[in-house]
């Protein structure tokens, strides 16, 4: 079995770049399937949900090489207009491919996706919206059918999902007529999509804000782009450093990305800069209390981002209140926190999390994505030496956790461990 050994209370210090945005790229690949040539995508992170995404794409037809962080797409060649069950299980955002294979195909097929267990994740507003479009959807014995030539529409959404205007926007851009999605996602995800698409030649602005409009049937070909840096790593070095007292530059990342993170870390005491490609944060004691942080779609503060926040604040002197207003699944971190020694009363949606003297070291087990990178972030704040299982759900979001800590002067390495006796089989030093 592969586990994270993590030896805490070293303060973390120094700078690191942060690498490019798993919420980015896995649309952006999808998006190639439009332009029905090459694209090259830079900055692409070697991630197990990239690799799903990389498997989708050539399950379709397409020719995919990746070369360290650059992947290249020719979707020329593309073949086919479904994805197996055993491929969109593998993580959430591959109904994404909806759109974009419908707008290129005329017809997609397809089950409904995996990915964390983190509570009831409908995608009717997906599929309603494809409706008003003009596609014949059958959605049953999990799976979707999608049939239809489409046309521009008016669409307001009920929440502003990402998923929803991220197929929205792909479906549109071979739509007879003018798209315009009202409550639109305004994550910079969505900014950084709507700036691939428009390489590829499509006609679509509003992107950032509530509107989104996209004039449909513009000729597409390949292109090349550079996918921005992933605010929740980011979000997780910084949690890292909070809890641990230390000093952390990170490069690449825009400071407005994560404002709300910012001030929350700002109220319990720690110092906060930066601009457009770099923020910094130094804490020289522990966090103390902060009002209560409430989770919401961008630019509020993202539930992403919220279990490494909550880990940061177990080893403080205040209490911190969490209300999740996304995810009802969201705090299954908090038993794992609590064999360290963390102090969290969970109720419903509200989580409190009162301030210890000291964290210590456990076995834990990752549940989630976001729930495993909390674990790390509150093993480095822990007395003694930590062993964190279910690395596959922390790899499907982070390309080089160890490495990057490392570097910051983190105790932290990967290792094979003999689960009848808990040894350490073999050491891989990343």
């Amino acid at each position: 079995m592969r586990v994270l050994r993590v030896g805490g209370g070293r303060p973390l210090s120094g700078a690191v770049a942060v690498h490019g945005a798993k919420n980015s790229v896995l649309p952006i690949l999808a998006a190639a399937i439009l332009a029905g040539g090459v694209s090259v995508i830079h900055n692409c992170p070697a991630l197990t949900d990239v690799d799903a995404a990389v498997a989708i794409l050539r399950h379709l037809g397409c020719r995919v090489q990746r070369e360290g962080e650059t992947v290249t797409v020719d979707s020329s060649a593309l073949t086919r207009m479904d994805i197996p069950d055993a491929l969109m299980r593998e993580m959430r955002s591959s109904v994404i491919f909806l759109g974009a294979i419908l707008a290129r195909c005329g017809q997609a097929e397809l089950s409904f996706p995996g990915g964390c267990e983190l509570g009831p994740r409908p995608i009717d507003l997906h599929l309603s919206a494809l409706r008003s479009m003009g596609a014949e959807i059958d959605a049953a014995c999990g799976g979707i059918r999608c049939r239809g030539r489409l046309h521009g529409a008016e669409l307001s959404l009920s929440l502003p999902s990402v998923g929803a205007t991220e197929n929205i926007m792909l479906a549109a851009c071979a739509a007879d007529g003018v798209t315009v999605i009202s409550n639109a996602a305004r994550e910079p995800e969505i900014v950084d999509l709507q700036n691939f698409l428009r390489t590829l030649g499509a006609d679509i602005d509003g992107a950032g804000t509530s509107t989104v409009t996209i004039r449909g049937g513009a000729p597409l070909h390949g292109g090349e782009h550079t996918v921005i840096a992933d605010r929740i790593v980011g979000a997780t070095y910084l949690a890292a450093a909070a809890a641990t007292g230390g000093h952390v530059a990170l490069e690449g990342l825009d400071r407005r990305w994560l404002l709300p993170v910012l001030d929350a870390f700002r109220q319990a005491g720690c110092t906060v800069s930066g601009g457009e490609k770099r923020v910094e944060l130094r804490c020289d004691r522990p966090l103390t209390g902060v009002r209560p942080i409430r989770t919401a779609p961008y630019p509020g503060f993202p539930t992403d981002a919220q279990p490494m926040v909550m880990a940061a604040f177990c080893g403080g002197r205040g209490t911190a209140v969490f209300v999740e207003n996304i995810f009802e699944n969201r705090y299954r971190q908090a038993a794992e926190l609590a064999r360290m020694g963390a102090d969290i009363r969970v109720e419903g949606r509200v989580a409190v999390v009162c301030g210890v003297p000291r964290l210590h070291a456990a076995r834990l087990e990752a549940a989630d994505l976001r729930g495993g990178a909390a674990l790390v972030v509150a093993a480095l704040a822990a007395e003694g030496e930590s062993q964190i299982a279910g690395l596959r759900h922390i790899d499907r979001g982070y390309a080089r956790l160890e490495e990057d800590l490392s570097s910051l002067g983190a105790d932290i390495r990967r290792v094979d461990v003999d689960t009848d006796t808990g040894t350490e089989r073999q050491r891989e030093t990343l």
